[in-house]
């Protein structure tokens, strides 16, 4: 299928559009001072075990991995606290300035299933809360950061964070036990009671979700990009399919939904595209890195 140029979708479709960015901002032309995930749990790896490992077995998701660490930290050393210093150093380049500008032109929010602050900081944001809704540093769903105050999530720029934020070092979901925790949490948003969850009858204004990042993944077109989505990414795939089941059962409330991505040929890119097909987001396919971190993001 032909695309429009991609900054003439985000235009046609900012009115609805919310973007969901993962780590391959960081991966492409990355600042020397940036790890990538697997790098920084190997090094975590060697300073809890003592032992030395050049990379992650294959066979083990890097959410298990990090549990695997957990089981091994016999000196109990606070990990999520270490990724939260580590962090600290990470720092923007070019790209993160041209993604974080247009984002900010287009006045639409970013979702983003980083911990760091990087794009906060190009963005001269400042971390927020809204005061809808009680505050926990385990689950920071209603944190923010933006140069302005947000009456909603959706009002206008704002970086959310998904799986945690570097700010509250206990809010960083790593392992496989912290997204089932996840998935609980916001399953008790959804399905609360019939008066307040997300599948109430009428316009779905004052759920218990509404002031979180959850209300966009439901109510907003979403643009992908930046993230492998591949099936370790248990608590972000769990939720595609449930806003599938919403759509289903309100389909005047269906949003759209677009995944770029650089073209693979291997089976489990093809299970992935077979996925978010079945879920209602559209896969749009590019050959080059810089046709996801570089050419779309000139408004």
């Amino acid at each position: 299928m032909a695309h429009p140029p991609l900054s003439t979708l985000f235009q046609k479709e900012k009115k609805q559009l919310a973007f969901i960015v993962g780590n391959g901002i960081h991966r492409y032309r990355p600042t020397p001072k940036a790890l990538s995930w697997d790098d920084l749990l190997l090094k975590l790896w060697r300073k809890t075990t003592g032992q030395r490992m050049l990379q992650r077995p294959e066979g083990i998701s890097s959410t298990e991995f990090y549990d695997l660490l957990e089981l091994r930290n016999s000196q109990r050393l606070p990990v999520q606290k270490e990724i939260s210093a580590l962090m600290k150093e990470w720092a923007a380049v070019e790209h993160h300035h041209r993604i974080a500008k247009t984002i900010q032109q287009l006045n639409v929010p970013l979702l983003t299933t980083n911990y760091d602050h990087v794009l906060a900081e190009v963005s001269q944001s400042t971390l927020r809360r809204l005061d809808h809704s009680r505050f926990t540093d385990f689950y920071p769903w209603s944190n923010y950061h933006s140069p302005t105050e947000l009456a909603t999530p959706d009002a206008g720029f704002g970086i959310w964070y998904i799986n945690g934020i570097r700010h509250y070092p206990r809010s960083i979901r790593l392992g496989l036990t912290h997204y089932m925790g996840s998935v609980e949490r916001a399953r008790n948003l959804i399905y609360k009671n019939k008066t307040n969850g997300l599948y109430r009858a009428d316009a779905p204004t004052a759920w218990h979700g509404q002031y979180t990042w959850l209300d966009m993944i439901f109510h907003r077109s979403l643009f992908i990009f930046g993230l492998a989505l591949e099936e370790n990414e248990t608590f972000l795939r769990w939720l595609l399919i449930e806003r599938k089941k919403y759509y289903n059962r309100f389909p005047e409330r269906k949003r759209k939904g677009w995944y770029l991505t650089r073209r693979q040929n291997t089976p489990a890119y093809e299970g992935k595209k077979f996925f978010l097909n079945s879920v209602g987001i559209e896969v749009i396919e590019v050959e080059d890195y810089d046709d996801i971190y570089l050419h779309p993001w000139t408004l």
